[in-house]
């Protein structure tokens, strides 16, 4: 059986992360309060912000802005999207 969180982003019970995201309190506090769908889609905005936006993460800043739209994010506050992402097409083509 699955453990739930009344997931933050949502507002609503749903299944949890299966570990904390990484170590310490802020790991802590995301594995309490937010679910795994909302985690699965932060993993996939940051993955499309880091690269639409060229971001180095060796660079502090980038890091922190990461952080900044994590929190974002998963609070359901607004957050920054990548100017002109063009999301995939879920149609074949010539359908």
């Amino acid at each position: 059986m699955s453990r739930t969180v009344f997931c933050r982003k949502y507002q609503q019970e749903l299944e949890g992360l299966a570990v904390p995201p990484f170590p310490g309190a802020k790991g802590q506090d995301l594995f309490e309060h937010v679910s795994k769908k909302a985690w699965s889609e932060w993993l996939a905005h940051q993955t499309m912000l880091i690269n639409e936006k060229h971001l180095n993460l060796m660079d502090l800043t980038a890091r922190a802005y990461l952080q900044e739209q994590m929190d974002k994010f998963l609070s359901g506050q607004d957050f920054d999207q990548a100017e002109g992402y063009v999301p995939p097409s879920d149609s074949s083509p010539g359908a």
